[in-house]
């Protein structure tokens, strides 16, 4: 599971030679590279704004002396209560945006009229491979066309005025466990996107693709292949030699599922690999040792052949799901009195990097949160961690209660660097995570490809132990300063995963919360100024554009993600319902939303408890391993996938075993695991269900 609760080229050019097709001609009518590079002030055309990803904007008739008078303008509601990460683009007065299950939607960017939609039609039964709900990040607009990645890997070219499909092109095989949740960028004429799940049998990569035709124009593999074949590239002969065994039948993992940046400078994209598969190194590496490259890494690469330039290995021998994929942000910072060309990253592990844009030297890495324990600190020339010798838990046998946990310091959401303040604010998450090894562990068919055992993660039903968890599990927008090091201020949250950031000249920060609020704060002092109640959590990062002399500022609000998915709710009271909207504010504006609908009380009516103490033991390690990545720590489930303890089949074995066994409900995202579990198992697993649900009931919970 991926959030665990707290518990007490044979050549170089080979990388691109072996696809490379000549690539169609830059647009040069519509949105072109160059407008990308040097965006329109009031637009906002790419992912991050522009190449750089600074998510800053020059806007200010919107600052922090008259953001308390900023009102709602207009909104609109979503048709998919899933969780909303998508950052919305505006070019020409139309604002496009991606939903859940990857749907596309362009507005009147001033007035809020729908212009067109549409709906690739995803088969929910694809939700089985993706570890965070059906989201989708946002569209690239190039040319005169709109490119979305679906969850199912297609990428799609929409014609930017209607919405009718130019071209689609499958980017991986149609029954592969991969998925894309990310959003496509465009650089030097190309479209460029990788792909998700590094949990699920699959090699990460990153491809270019034709904007005209969709045709594949280069492809880089983060991670070795067959070792008794050639690699396609020498950055993958001297990655093989940091792996071992048998990796490769599982994939690898390494996905480059979000952070691809380019960087017209040096003519380089960067982009974050996410972690090794299995988690568990023993199951990975049978010698005991290597960094499995070019996992959990920041890769550069050269933007027109994608050969390979260089590396920073942030995590070495990833086992703690330290993912690289965050946000990759390119400035130039002056640095013992030099400027200096360089990136940012904070990734997973809780150490904030800043490195040589040109060629990957480590210039620092210091802490962006407090009680990291996997690592002492980095060394301070190579930037290499002093890894916790308790925290290989694969070596000592023995679980290792980590901090950060798999949600990360700072997850996917998008931090922001404002040149002004020479600040990066960042969402951050305090989770820690309990790492057991599983000696025994098999690959499966279904789900997730670990190697450890979650069971000692379930919460049990004590309810002090509960609070004390809840009390534990916390959230921060943290102001860091690059240059020196060191957090200026920080503003506390009562629970993890808040929504990504934007950076204004008008010394404003905006960032949406969990706990269903969009707030703005000074930049400088991070003082809250202004707050708007939005229903339901926000995940998603805020943009701004302007018309007619008039700055908006917009977001999309509908909670869901990680931390739902995953049985957050359990130890947050707090959590919102999903109400999935997109929310466009102005100065002076008094527009309100409707009432949200009443939440229904469920009432826990379980049967008898049956099952015998094996049962119970087995159905226990195969829900926690399995089923709790969907439906919850300890079958607690979130506001979004079935809650089993309240499960019509619950109490019919029958009936459960056609759900679970022959995927009676695949349509609705429940396949089959048949080829996963035996009749006996699933029957296990249900009894560990009834069991659970009879615990709650006797302490009153719902």
């Amino acid at each position: 599971m991926r959030l665990r609760l707290l518990a007490a080229t044979a050549l170089l050019a080979l990388t691109s030679c072996n696809n490379s097709k000549t690539a169609s001609p830059p647009a040069t009518s519509g949105v072109t590279d160059a407008m990308i590079a040097d965006a329109a002030e009031g637009e906002w055309l790419s992912y991050g704004r522009d190449y750089a990803e600074q998510r800053f904007s020059t806007l200010k008739q919107v600052n922090d002396s008259n953001v308390g008078q900023m009102g709602l303008a207009w909104f609109a509601d979503l048709d998919t209560a899933r969780g909303q990460e998508a950052t919305p683009l505006m070019h020409d007065g139309v604002l496009y945006i991606s939903t859940a299950w990857s749907m596309v939607k362009a507005y009147d960017a001033k007035t809020g009229a729908l212009k067109w939609a549409y709906d690739p039609q995803v088969a929910r039964e694809k939700l089985v491979d993706v570890c965070c709900d059906a989201v989708n990040r946002g569209v690239a607009l190039y040319g005169d066309k709109v490119y979305v990645a679906t969850l199912d890997g297609r990428l799609v070219a929409l014609d930017q005025k209607t919405g009718k499909v130019v071209w689609t092109k499958q980017t991986f095989p149609a029954d592969s466990h991969m998925a894309i949740t990310g959003a496509p960028r465009v650089v030097k004429g190309k479209i460029l996107i990788g792909s998700a799940g590094a949990e699920y049998f699959t090699r990460g990569y990153l491809a270019a693709f034709d904007p005209q035709t969709g045709n594949e124009l280069w492809k880089f593999y983060t991670v070795p292949g067959d070792p008794s074949k050639p690699q396609e590239g020498k950055h993958l002969d001297a990655a093989a030699k940091t792996w071992s065994g048998d990796f490769w039948k599982t994939g690898g993992g390494g996905t480059v599922w979000d952070s691809i940046t380019y960087d017209p400078v040096t003519n380089l994209v960067y982009f974050g690999t996410a972690n090794a598969e299995p988690w568990n190194p023993a199951h990975r590496n049978t010698n005991g040792a290597g960094d499995s490259l070019y996992t959990a890494s920041i890769v550069a690469v050269n933007a027109d052949t994608g050969e390979y330039a260089w590396h920073f290995q942030e995590t070495p021998e990833d086992r703690w799901d330290f993912d690289s994929n965050q946000q990759i942000t390119v400035a130039d910072l002056m640095i013992g009195g030099q400027k200096q060309h360089v990136i940012m990253h904070a990734p997973k592990n809780g150490f904030f990097y800043v490195l040589d844009a040109k060629t990957g030297k480590f210039i620092s890495g210091k802490p962006f949160v407090d009680g990291i324990n996997w690592a002492s600190g980095l060394d301070p020339v190579t930037g290499r961690p002093s890894v916790n010798p308790d925290a290989k838990y694969e070596v000592t046998g023995k679980p290792f209660l980590g901090s950060p946990g798999a949600v990360g310091a700072h997850s996917w959401t998008p931090m922001s660097f404002s040149p002004l303040t020479g600040l990066v604010y960042i969402p951050t998450n305090n989770t820690p995570q309990l790492y057991a090894p599983d000696p025994d562990w098999k690959p499966g068919t279904t789900g997730f490809q670990l190697g450890i055992d979650a069971t000692l993660g379930n919460l049990p039903a004590d309810k002090k132990v509960r609070d004390a968890t809840a009390a534990a599990l916390t959230g921060a927008l943290v102001a860091f300063d690059p240059v020196a090091g060191k957090v200026k201020w920080k503003v506390p949250y009562p629970m993890p995963t808040n929504g990504g950031t934007l950076a204004t000249a008008g010394n404003l920060v905006f960032q949406g919360t969990a706990t269903g609020e969009f707030n703005a704060y000074s930049a400088d002092a991070g003082k809250k100024l202004w707050s708007f109640g939005t229903q339901s959590g926000v995940l998603a990062a805020p943009m701004t554009y302007s018309i007619g002399g008039e700055q908006y500022v917009a977001v999309l609000a509908g909670w869901g993600g990680v931390w739902d998915v995953s049985g957050g709710s359990l130890v947050s009271p707090k959590i919102t319902p999903n109400i999935s909207r997109l929310l466009v504010f102005k100065l002076g504006a008094k527009g309100t939303l409707p009432a949200p609908p009443p939440s229904a009380k469920r009432v826990l009516d379980p049967p008898p408890s049956t099952g015998t103490p094996e049962q119970i033991a087995l159905g226990t390690k195969l829900y926690s391993n399995s089923c709790s990545v969907c439906h919850g720590n300890a079958a607690v489930a979130g506001a979004l996938n079935p809650d089993l303890r309240h499960s019509t089949a619950l109490g019919n074995p029958k009936l459960w075993q056609d759900i679970v066994h022959d995927g009676l409900l695949k349509q609705n995202g429940m396949v089959a695991w048949k080829g996963q579990f035996t009749p006996e198992q699933i029957e296990a697993i249900r009894l560990f269900v009834v069991k659970r649900a009879n615990e709650d009931k006797a302490l009153g919970g719902n």
